[in-house]
C-alpha cells in the first residue's frame, strides 16, 4: 500500500515541511533510506544522516530546525518516535491475519473456542481450555487444561502455557515462552531436598507482551501476577508469586526471585537481579547488570550492586579502576611508617 505525505500527517496530526504528495510504502532506518521509504529522527545522534537520507518522508520533532538543505520530506509532530508506533501498527493491521483451525491440530472436545480464530498445525489444546475471539496460535503451541486466554491475543510457536493459567486480552507471547511452569520450592531434608507442590497459577492481565524463552512460574499458592501493560523481553525469569506492577518494561536476562512486589512504571536494564521478598516502589529506573538485595523506594533511579545512586555508582567505579594502583602505594607507605617507628623506638 502507498500512503501520502498529506495522508500520513493528517493521520499523525504532523505538520509537512516540503511535498505534501511525496509517496512512502516502506519503512527504513534514516541511515539506510531508500525512495519511497518512510524513516525518522528522534535521537540527536543521527541528526546528520537526515542531510544525505534517501527516505522520501522523514518523521522529526516539532523543535527540529535543518541547518542544511534537505532533500527529503519532513513531517514535524510532538514525537517522532510515538508517531512511527502508530503508523507501524497501522501498517500491520493492513496485513492480512490468519483464520481457521489446522486439521493436524489436537483439540479436546470440552475445549471452547471463540470466532475468527487462528489454530496452527500441531497445537494442542487440552480439556476445558477457553479461547476468545479473534486469537492467533501459531503451529506447535500447548495450551493446558483449563487456560483462559482472552480476545486478541497472539501466541508464537512452541508456546507452552500450563494448567489452569490465565491469559488477558490483547497480549502477545513469543515463541518459545514458558507460562506457569512449577515455582523453585525444595524443602531440605535428611534425604535430600523434597519438592514442594506448587498449586497456584500464572495470570496475566490485558495488554501484557512477553518475549521469546521467557518463563514465568507458577505460584505455591494463589498466583504468579503480571499486570497490565507490562512488556518483557527475551530470557527472562520471574518466579512463584511475584507480582509486576502495571505498565513496567524490563530489558533481556532480567531475574527476578520469588515473592518479590515489582511496582508500576518501573524500567529495569538487562540482567538485573531482584532479591526475594523485597519490595520495589513505583516508577524505579534500574541500570544494566544491577542486583537490588532489598526493599526500594518510588521515583529512584540505581546502578550497581547492591543498586546504589547512579552518580555514586559512576564515582566508585572510578575509584575501583585505581585500587591496584592505591594497593601498591598503601604497601609503600605501610612500610615507610614501619621505618619511622623503628627510628623512633630506637
Amino acid at each position: 500500500m502507498e500512503f501520502s505525505a498529506k495522508q500520513i500527517a493528517e493521520y499523525i496530526q504532523g505538520i509537512i515541511v516540503g511535498d505534501e504528495n511525496a509517496t512512502v510504502h516502506t519503512f527504513a532506518k534514516i541511515e539506510e533510506g531508500v525512495p519511497g521509504a518512510l524513516s525518522f529522527l528522534s535521537n540527536p545522534k543521527y541528526t546528520h544522516y537526515i542531510y544525505d537520507t534517501k527516505s522520501s518522508i522523514v518523521l522529526v520533532n516539532k523543535d527540529f530546525e535543518p541547518e542544511h538543505e534537505l532533500q527529503t520530506t519532513l513531517i514535524k509532530v510532538d514525537n517522532a518516535y510515538e508517531s512511527l508506533a502508530k503508523l507501524m501498527a497501522l501498517y500491520e493491521m493492513s496485513i492480512s491475519k490468519k483464520q481457521g483451525v489446522s486439521p493436524l491440530a489436537s483439540i479436546a472436545e470440552s475445549a471452547k473456542i471463540g470466532k475468527n480464530v487462528y489454530i496452527g498445525p500441531f497445537t494442542c489444546i487440552e480439556d476445558g481450555a477457553e479461547i476468545g475471539d479473534n486469537v492467533c496460535i501459531h503451529p506447535q503451541a500447548t495450551i493446558g487444561s483449563n487456560v483462559k486466554i482472552g480476545m486478541n491475543t497472539i501466541i508464537y510457536p512452541h508456546v507452552t502455557i500450563y494448567q489452569d493459567c490465565r491469559i488477558g486480552n490483547n497480549c502477545i507471547l513469543h515463541a518459545g515462552a514458558v507460562i506457569g511452569a512449577d515455582g523453585f520450592g525444595f524443602a531440605p531434608g535428611a534425604d535430600g531436598y523434597e519438592k514442594i507442590p506448587q498449586i497456584g497459577i500464572v495470570e496475566l492481565e490485558d495488554n501484557v507482551e512477553i518475549g521469546a524463552n521467557t518463563c514465568i512460574d507458577r505460584a505455591t499458592m494463589g498466583h504468579t501476577l503480571i499486570k497490565q501493560g507490562v512488556k518483557l523481553d527475551n530470557l527472562i525469569q520471574v518466579a512463584h508469586n511475584v507480582e509486576i506492577g502495571k505498565h513496567t518494561v524490563m530489558a533481556s536476562q532480567v531475574g527476578i526471585a520469588g515473592s518479590a512486589k515489582i511496582g508500576e512504571w518501573c524500567m529495569f536494564g538487562g540482567q538485573v537481579g531482584v532479591a526475594g521478598h523485597i519490595k520495589v516502589g513505583d516508577h524505579v529506573n534500574v541500570g544494566a547488570q544491577s542486583g537490588i538485595p532489598g526493599n526500594t523506594k518510588s521515583n529512584t533511579t540505581l546502578m550497581g550492586y547492591p543498586a546504589i545512586d547512579p552518580k555514586q555508582f559512576a564515582r566508585s567505579a572510578a575509584i575501583y579502576k585505581k585500587l591496584p594502583d592505591m594497593y601498591v602505594e598503601l604497601g609503600r607507605l605501610q612500610k615507610e611508617i614501619e621505618e619511622l617507628k623503628k627510628q623512633l623506638n630506637k
